[in-house]
């Protein structure tokens, strides 16, 4: 089975598909990511005594506002009225999980703006813990879920 791809049109040139005939559903998304740090950068971070000041959030204002701006960032991505933004973090023991959550009713899906707010909550909290730990990694950034839409839900294995 060969796919055509959905993005080029039939000269190669890259376009933004037409959802305007799809119907709108309801469509959610989420995913997570993970920085790992110091153990020091951690618990400055926990305890509120972070040099920059609030870290989860201001990590969580700038998700919320990158999901809003994923079509200014994802060339071909359509700009959508997103319903919710939320993210969430965990402890881990050795960094912080992100999780986001972005919905919307409409014509195409949220994923793209879901992996989006994770990356910018992970971006921003090593902005804000650089000066505790310059080492931070960024990473495990993945689609945990999706539903809505004509390919139904899915779930990450």
């Amino acid at each position: 089975m060969t796919l055509k791809p959905t993005h080029l049109d039939d000269s190669g040139a890259a376009h933004m598909v037409d959802v305007g005939a799809k119907p709108a559903t309801q469509r959610r998304a989420v995913a997570t990511g993970r920085i790992t740090m110091s153990p020091q950068a951690l618990e400055a971070i926990r305890s509120g005594n972070a040099p920059k000041g609030d870290v989860l959030s201001t990590a969580r204002l700038a998700g919320i506002m990158g999901a809003k701006r994923t079509s200014d960032l994802i060339p071909l991505c359509h700009p959508l009225a997103l319903t919710k933004v939320g993210i969430d973090f965990d402890w881990l023991d050795d960094g912080i999980a992100v999780t986001a959550t972005a919905a919307t009713t409409g014509p195409t899906g949220v994923e793209m703006e879901a992996l989006t707010a994770a990356s910018v909550a992970l971006l921003t909290l090593y902005d804000m813990a650089k000066a505790l730990d310059r080492a931070m990694m960024l990473g495990d950034i993945r689609l945990l879920e999706k539903s809505g839409g004509r390919s139904g839900d899915w779930r990450a294995a």
